[in-house]
């Protein structure tokens, strides 16, 4: 894993709760730290939980060389900049096991946009994971040179790790579900930004309707609402034809600092061990 942010740590965590080796590369040592606590806290349980589970082990480091070290699955979860991804990917290629895939995470930008940052473009793909342990799906989607057996390859191995996995068959910008989420995450922020309702009226509405734990304002809580605003830029970038009232109101939360789940608030308010 490159980085141990909010998905890092839950991707670690899916592939380590069988009892599986996985390495974390984070240089930032309080990431590193509360990574740890969320995995001392979080593995055992659900590891407890599933059929086969065994708490498996993760090695959080600062040395790029060492989380690199003999990985034959290299996933990248850094945030969503197109130039950080190309300066990552161009280091990962250099440093990576010549055998290894390389994934991204990326829930808005395709593989296909940096693949000529690696010399290799044939080991590269999209694999986004959704929230594991509780949104376990996964979604493939080709850099456009990617080897198929790379592909069927995962699509057998991942559900190992207890994660469905699904095949875009195109190019998409948000993939599958993401494509999906984009148009109810958009549309909720404007219902807001237009005075209409209120995230917690608006979550209440989704959960009786769909009998979830949860709705768009929740889950972009979980997702972190500053990386919520960076993939809502590049989908105004990609498509001139959107306006950005949805932006304001995630401005003005980043602006306090409000950032979600991660900082113990963002649409609403979250008890330390959240």
């Amino acid at each position: 894993m490159i980085g141990a942010g909010t998905l890092g740590r839950r991707i670690a965590l899916m592939m380590a709760d069988r009892g599986g080796t996985v390495q974390v590369h984070e240089p930032d040592a309080s990431v590193r730290e509360s990574a740890r606590r969320y995995l001392d806290a979080t593995l055992p349980e659900v590891a407890a939980g599933i059929e086969g589970g065994a708490v498996g082990t993760v090695h959080l480091l600062d040395d790029l060389a060492g989380a690199l070290r003999s990985a034959w699955l290299v996933v990248e979860a850094v945030p969503e900049r197109l130039e950080l991804k190309r300066e990552v990917f161009a280091q990962l290629d250099a440093a990576a096991e010549p055998d290894a895939i390389l994934a991204s995470n990326s829930s808005s930008y395709a593989t296909a946009d940096f693949a000529d940052a690696v010399s290799c473009p044939e080991r590269l793909l999209n694999t986004h994971f959704y929230q594991p342990p509780e949104l376990n799906a996964v979604e493939l989607m080709s850099s456009g040179s990617t080897d198929p057996a790379i592909i069927d390859l995962l699509v057998e191995r991942l559900p190992r790790h207890g994660l469905p996995t699904f095949v875009a068959h195109a190019r998409s910008t948000g993939f599958i579900f993401n494509r999906i989420w984009a148009a109810i995450k958009r549309e909720s922020l404007r219902v807001v930004a237009d005075g209409v309702s209120t995230p917690g009226d608006i979550d209440a509405i989704w959960q009786l309707t769909f009998g979830t734990g949860f709705g768009p304002f929740g889950l972009m809580d979980r997702v972190g609402l500053d990386v919520v605003r960076d993939i809502e830029r590049h989908y105004l970038a990609e498509d001139p034809t959107l306006d950005d009232r949805q932006l304001r109101v995630l401005e003005e939360y980043i602006a306090r600092g409000d950032l979600g789940v991660k900082t113990g608030r963002g649409f609403f308010d979250y008890p330390p061990e959240a």
